[in-house]
């Protein structure tokens, strides 16, 4: 297996990894993923989100957040380059371990509907996605 290491995630590694979820199929962007945005989540969210850093870059990423009562884990990212080979699977048991040890007991995670690929890799590692409820959203600010 290529030698990588999971890290934290702090807002110095914004750039590569904005780069690398723009070039990530399945993983959708908006105005929540702007510098800022990241930069409050990040301060929301000590400890929670992490990156693979192969060769000293950012090769994959995975954010997760607390609400008190439930965790909730987005983009997770692998370079294409770095898909098959444990690094996927790494940052969400880092993150599952980051959430168990703040008591966190139950995540929630986002898919697109059109991520096939996102879909089977969850299903492989245990997640399901239950048919008694869905997800809304509404935007509170245009941008």
């Amino acid at each position: 297996m290529e030698p990588f290491a999971i890290a934290p995630m702090s807002i110095e590694h914004y750039g590569e990894a904005y780069d690398l979820w723009r070039r990530t199929e399945g993983i959708g962007l908006s105005a929540t993923d702007s510098r800022e945005a990241t930069a409050r989540y990040l301060e929301r969210n000590p400890g929670l989100c992490f990156v693979a850093l192969a060769g000293g870059h950012v090769v994959g990423t995975v954010m997760c957040g607390f609400d008190g009562r439930r965790g909730y884990l987005t983009h997770l990212a692998v370079d294409k380059a770095h898909r098959r080979k444990g690094f996927g699977r790494a940052l969400v048991e880092r993150a599952v371990d980051a959430m168990v040890s703040q008591g966190i007991i139950a995540c929630n995670l986002f898919v697109l509907n059109e991520n096939v690929e996102g879909r089977k890799f969850w299903e492989s590692m245990g997640w399901i996605a239950p048919d008694y409820w869905g997800v809304m959203n509404r935007k509170l600010i245009d941008g």
